[in-house]
């Protein structure tokens, strides 16, 4: 076993190249051969550079559009795609200066669709001077016979970098301008580029749609400063964010596409995205005769993430902080806390009592004032602040029913509606928790692509994946029955084989194509089973894909836990069985596996789970070789500049198994890496389908109902990524970014639960869409990140004073609580403490910390049927060593304490 991982583990290195190399080679030879054939409409080799306070920016002559925009403090690096300015130098291509707009005139009554993208004429230049370094008139390429002359303008206005447009009503009747939308234009074209040179070289960026108080933070991959934001200077306030599904760039997995501004959006609102509920209310604006207006936006740099709002202070821009977020359980009393610096003069909610909003009086906020916000509707709300300035602010909240309410739905969703139960089945799925359709209400038995009703890889084995987490959080009796039978008549012995040369394998699909050899009718002729994803039996039971063996490592950990900990819910075999299946899994998927055990896999961080309890239970010897295999793994990543590739080109699954190894190993600075990358992406904005939601784009198409590239909304990436960032808080517990960003991902994992539990793959964030998806997809890998990451906070920071995530504060004299709400109760962290108190079993119903001498206590919940006794275990962060008053933990250094039939209030001290 340890010579076939040595020899790998160089295989693994050569793989990494071979893999990103390749599929680089092949994307130059194909990607950009349609545009080649288009005819070159401007010249994109004469250029004219100007400076600001800040920015190096430079425009082609030709067109005034910006070819250049490259921070001074380091000018080697460019916010823009100009390295493929010449082959996007035809129509139909974005670019940062240019302008979408539908307008009609009072006589017209449809829309008139105008882009000065899509066929190129020759600009009118104008006079440039003082502020204006230059300027130009587009009508060309906008169009003949326009009613509205519309002016561009870069300039530079007290040092500060502004791209204004102005439109003059030229006719004698007024001009509605129903949509107004600034492309923005920044390099997220991966094309061609490795891992490592899209993170040295590439951004994302993600739009706070909050109108005036709007902005776009632009953010290199790797996390490196600076960090660029788009904000509003002019009468541009962000009202919508619309992908321009008419840029000719290939969009695939290496292009996420480009997005307009949106400054109104009536007119697109009113065609495009009829009947959808968008997330600002649609406007226009109207233009009299003779009359003109600016639309203006500014570009600023900040050193860091943690400084955009900062950032965002010193330009006088509005500022919210909600806090646990903006997904807000309704037992939960949120907190919204708007900086002093802007006075609000109003507030209103949409729709009108769904959130209570309430000012608190609070003489230790010097620079903030607080609100109470409270859910009460389940579903969307928005609230907009009007300020005396009369702009506006947006925040849009999700609110839910308290998450123990969300888990049990869920729960019962799973194993009933989820529920597959049919003995002729010809693929061996009998007794599971299979995929489904919301939108037809029916369990999906087919796919063209076979995993999703296949029982595995992560949009087949989500669902029952999540079944099986839930009784982590959660233990149903009920539930139970069911997952057992599943366990051991399906997973055990069915997606693993149990037996033979493939033992502890995990196959890549119970369902595959291949009619030749099953009755007629097997397959619907209405499902397309022509593509690559229909798998043949052969390949459905290959066991060489190795994202499929978290899922079941975790099934088994689970069982272990739940033999290991409760009372008759598990007992066929002694709860050492499990976890030693748990660790054959691991090994197994290193051994059957090897090509792409070399990335970190999503949810690897069971793996760590696992090898932790191995030691507490004395396994040492199983202890001993999982630690080896992970650690060669671990070294293997630390010596690469970005260590959490995959099968794609850039991806963002691995970063949370490569921060819990590199981090156990000790390799701090990789670990560091790799955090920066997660929070490079994973933003904090007053939007609860933004807000922690880490970056991911491409999965609708493996995972999704409605398959295509776009940014998803709380794909699984959000609470599986919220492992690394709240571990990485837990060692800076000062740093309340952190805790947000990762709070943030936490419950985003489960905003999208249905009120009738179901959980889709994402959300749609498209506004012609702004909707779940339709089948359940890649969920369970989401679900598992929040099962394993549900805990709660109790934190007093510096600015905002006490707080609780996960929970509600309360002060008597010298003591502050915090009553959990989380749906597990298993789990409390307290920042003043650093203190981790985690239970195996019991229930922590709530903490009270000491300000003046520190102590804790611990209330626990009464004794089930199930769960007799309380399983604790202490982790302490900072120098004090808290330990339980008058308790010895034991051997396998856990807390074992009798319950009763009321509340037990322990002394950690």
């Amino acid at each position: 076993m340890g010579s076939k991982f040595k020899k790998s583990t160089f295989f693994w290195t050569v793989f990494a190249f071979c893999l990103v190399t390749v599929y680089s080679h092949a994307q130059r030879k194909s990607i950009y051969d349609n545009l080649e054939k288009s005819p070159v409409k401007m010249d994109a080799t004469v250029k004219k550079q100007f400076t600001t306070d800040k920015f190096q920016i430079e425009i082609l002559e030709s067109t005034q559009l910006a070819a250049s925009l490259r921070p001074k403090s380091e000018s080697d690096f460019d916010f823009l795609p100009s390295e493929v300015m010449e082959i996007r130098s035809r129509d139909s291509l974005y670019h940062l200066g240019d302008i979408n707009l539908m307008i009609k005139s009072q006589s017209e009554t449809s829309w008139n669709t105008l882009s000065s993208a899509r066929n190129r004429k020759a600009i009118e230049i104008l006079p440039s001077g003082g502020s204006v370094m230059a300027a130009a008139k587009l009508n060309a390429s906008l169009g003949s016979n326009l009613p509205i002359e519309v002016e561009r303008r870069w300039e530079n206005i007290e040092g500060k970098l502004v791209l204004t447009f102005l439109l003059r009503n030229t006719s004698n009747e007024s001009v509605e301008i129903g949509y107004l939308g600034i492309p923005m234009i920044f390099d997220n074209i991966l094309h061609h580029k490795n891992l490592e040179e899209a993170h040295l070289e590439k951004v994302f960026y993600d739009p706070y749609i909050g109108k005036d108080a709007g902005y776009l933070q632009v953010v290199r991959l790797s996390g490196k400063a600076p960090v660029l934001l788009v904000l509003p200077y002019q009468n541009a306030g962000f009202e919508a964010y619309n992908p321009l599904l008419d840029d000719r760039t290939p969009r695939n997995i290496t292009f996420e596409g480009f997005h307009d501004w949106v400054i109104h959006s009536k007119a697109k609102a009113e065609i495009d995205w009829k009947g959808v509920e968008q997330w600002n209310e649609p406007t226009s604006t109207t233009l009299n005769p003779g009359e003109e207006r600016k639309f203006s936006l500014s570009f600023v740099l900040t050193d860091n993430v943690k400084n955009i709002e900062k950032t965002l202070r010193a330009e006088n821009r509005p500022l919210a902080v909600g806090i646990p977020g903006y997904v807000i359980p309704k037992d939960v009393n949120a907190r919204l806390f708007i900086s002093k610096h802007r006075e609000v003069k109003s507030y209103s909610v949409y729709p009108q009592g769904s959130i209570s909003l309430k000012a608190v009086e609070n003489s230790n906020l010097n620079e903030w004032v607080e609100y109470e916000v409270q859910g009460l509707s389940w579903g969307r709300s928005r609230i907009t602040l009007v300020y005396d300035n009369n702009e506006k602010q947006t925040i849009n909240y999700k609110v839910i029913k308290g998450e123990a309410d969300v888990i049990a739905d869920f729960g019962k969703f799973l194993t009933t509606e989820q529920w597959y139960e049919n003995p002729e089945d010809l693929f061996g799925r009998h007794l599971s928790v299979i995929s489904y359709d919301y939108e037809k209400k029916e369990k999906i038995l087919e796919d063209s692509r076979a995993w999703i009703a296949g029982l595995s890889d992560e949009a087949g084995a989500g669902s029952w994946l999540s079944a099986v987490m839930k009784q982590y959080l959660d233990p149903d009796p009920e539930e139970m029955v069911k997952i057992k039978q599943f366990y051991y008549q399906t997973l055990w012995g069915g997606i693993q084989y149990s037996e033979g040369e493939k033992k502890y394998g995990v196959r890549k699909s119970m369902f595959y194509y291949e009619p030749d050899s099953m009755p007629a009718g097997t397959y619907s002729d209405d499902v397309n089973y022509s593509t690559w994803s229909a798998w043949s039996k052969k390949e459905a039971e290959s066991t060489v894909r190795s994202f499929n063996y978290p899922h079941v490592a975790a099934a088994h950990w689970v069982m272990y836990r739940l033999a290991r900990f409760h009372e008759n819910l598990v007992n066929t075999h002694p709860w050492s069985w499990y976890l030693e299946n748990a660790f054959h899994t691991t090994v197994a998927m290193v051994d059957q596996a090897p090509h792409y055990a070399q990335f970190g896999q999503m949810e690897g961080t069971v793996f760590l789970r696992i090898l932790e309890d191995l030691k507490r239970e004395g396994m040492n010897e199983m202890a001993t070789e999982l630690e080896e295999l992970m650690r060669k793994r671990a070294d293997v990543w630390a010596e690469l500049a970005f260590p959490f590739g995959s099968e794609m080109p850039w991806d963002s699954t691995g970063q949370e198994e490569v921060y819990i190894w590199t981090e156990y190993f000790g390799y701090d600075q990789k670990a560091q890496v790799t955090l920066n990358a997660v929070l490079a992406y994973m933003p904090t904005v007053p939007h609860w389908g933004y807000n922690g939601s880490a970056r991911r784009y491409w999965d609708f198409l493996y995972g999704g109902k409605l398959q295509r590239i776009e940014r998803q909304l709380h794909h699984y990436g959000s609470a599986m990524n919220a492992i690394p960032v709240l571990e990485g808080y837990h060692k800076a517990s000062e740093d309340l970014y952190k805790l947000r960003v990762g709070y943030g991902g936490l419950l985003g994992g489960i905003s999208n639960i249905t009120e009738d539990g179901f959980a889709p793959a994402a959300f749609h964030s498209y506004p012609q869409t702004l909707e779940i998806d339709g089948i359940s997809g890649d969920y369970g890998s989401g679900f598992f990140g929040y099962a394993i990451n549900s805990r709660a906070y109790l934190v007093n920071d510096k600015t905002f004073g006490w707080l609780g995530f996960g929970g509600n504060v309360s002060s008597k004299g010298d003591w502050v609580e915090l009553e959990v709400t989380t749906a597990g109760k298993n789990a409390v962290f307290i920042n003043q403490a650093d203190l981790l108190i985690e239970t195996d079993a019991g229930e922590i119903q709530k903490v009270s910390f000491n300000q003046k001498n520190g102590e804790v206590k611990v209330s626990l919940g009464p004794k089930s049927k199930f769960t007799p006794r309380a399983v604790l275990r202490i982790k302490n962060f900072g120098q004090r060593e808290y330990s339980i008053d008058g308790k010895t933990a034991g051997s396998d250094s856990r807390y074992y304490l009798d319950l009763g039939t009321t509340n037990l209030v322990i002394n950690v001290n």
